[in-house]
């Protein structure tokens, strides 16, 4: 097992090379990127205070001089646009004056060693902004991944013993029912019915802790991150349980009506035995090799509606905002994490076929 490892770790580089590289020059190359659109600002007299911020003080007052002029030139000259000097040396401040492969040769040096460089227009490190905005993520996708694997399964399994019953009808039609609503119109629900809407101001409706955060004690920090999660976690899982609980059901039905099952029965073994000392461990296959797609899609996909109404702070809205921006250091850091964690996640999935059946052997393959 080690040597398969050993393996796919190998396999990841040239994977996530390819991945990473693909991205770059189709972002890279397409149009509207962040000096397009800080000229468009600049010609239109926008936002003169992101670049402001992204540049700081000190060292780059005299740029902040020089764009300061380029703004009153673009005021004076009644909107007419900019000069090749000044559009120069903002290409200059954005990385953008150097060829389009020895700004990938150079971010992917950075990013070998972690270092993601800053953002273009909020003056912070990317590794910081996205160690900001983790833990709203990490949240979210673990707390919503653990509870639809902890239901889900479960209720499958009971559904295929109790198949065609009145509990099998029931259930399906409520988990049917539950995926049929959008995870965004049921967070509005929750918001007007407990969290200060119409009805009950049963839960906070911003961050993922209180401002008093750091005077409480262990007890009351651990109360108030889940009084604070509750809702987004209920919103985040409501319409997730009908895929895997059927794939549960589906798989165990096609397992119970295998040869073996019915050899086990003649040798007297017990249902309960045969359930979960044998077709569990078969039907548990697939569902486990699912488990990658859905942590990826949980974690970082679908959290992003859920980010916004809640006003959580997560990776998915930074992603959104970013991409909007076309802040590119910020972008390429999240794809990097994405594709990193994903591919780990698939590795990750094949060790767990081998250790819940030991019949199968990627290595000798």
């Amino acid at each position: 097992m080690i040597a398969y490892i050993f393996r796919r770790l190998l396999l990841v580089v040239p994977t996530f090379f390819a991945i990473i590289a693909i991205n770059f020059f189709i972002i890279q190359l397409a149009p509207g990127g962040p000096v397009d659109q800080y000229i468009a600002n600049q010609a239109g007299l926008g936002d003169m205070n992101i670049m402001q911020e992204r540049l700081g003080g000190g060292a780059s007052d005299q740029v902040g001089n020089q764009l300061d002029t380029a703004e009153a030139n673009a005021q004076y000259r009644g909107g007419h646009g900019l000069t090749e000097e000044e559009i120069a040396e903002i290409e200059k401040r954005f990385g953008f004056d150097k060829p389009i492969g020895e700004r990938f040769w150079n971010m992917i040096t950075d990013y070998a060693t972690f270092n993601f460089g800053e953002s273009l227009f909020r003056g912070k490190g990317v590794f910081e902004l996205i160690v900001e905005r983790l833990p709203v993520s990490i949240s979210l996708g673990l707390w919503a991944t653990l509870i639809i694997y902890l239901v889900s399964i479960p209720l499958g399994i009971k559904k295929a013993i109790k198949h065609s019953g009145k509990f099998d009808v029931w259930t399906t039609t409520v988990i049917l029912a539950a995926s049929s609503i959008p995870a965004f119109l049921f967070a509005v629900v929750l918001v007007i019915l407990f969290a200060g809407g119409s009805f009950f101001d049963w839960f906070p409706l911003r961050g993922l802790t209180s401002d008093n955060w750091d005077e409480l004690s262990l007890g009351g920090k651990i109360v108030d991150y889940f009084w604070h999660m509750t809702l987004p976690i209920i919103a985040s899982v409501i319409g997730a349980f009908a895929g895997l609980t059927m794939l549960t059901k589906n798989l165990f039905l096609d397992e119970i009506n295998r040869q073996y099952v019915m050899t086990a029965r003649a040798k007297g073994l017990t249902e309960k035995a045969i359930l979960y000392k044998h077709v569990f461990r078969n039907a548990m296959l697939i569902i486990v090799s699912g488990l990658p797609a859905t942590l990826v899609g949980v974690f970082f996909g679908s959290s992003l509606i859920i980010e916004i109404i809640f006003s959580l702070d997560g990776l998915g809205l930074l992603f959104y905002e970013t991409t909007v921006q076309r802040d590119y250091p910020v972008i390429f850091a999240t794809l990097y994490v994405f594709t990193l964690v994903g591919l780990l996640l698939n590795i990750l999935s094949d060790v767990m076929y081998m250790v819940i059946d030991p019949r199968i052997d990627f290595e000798s393959r």
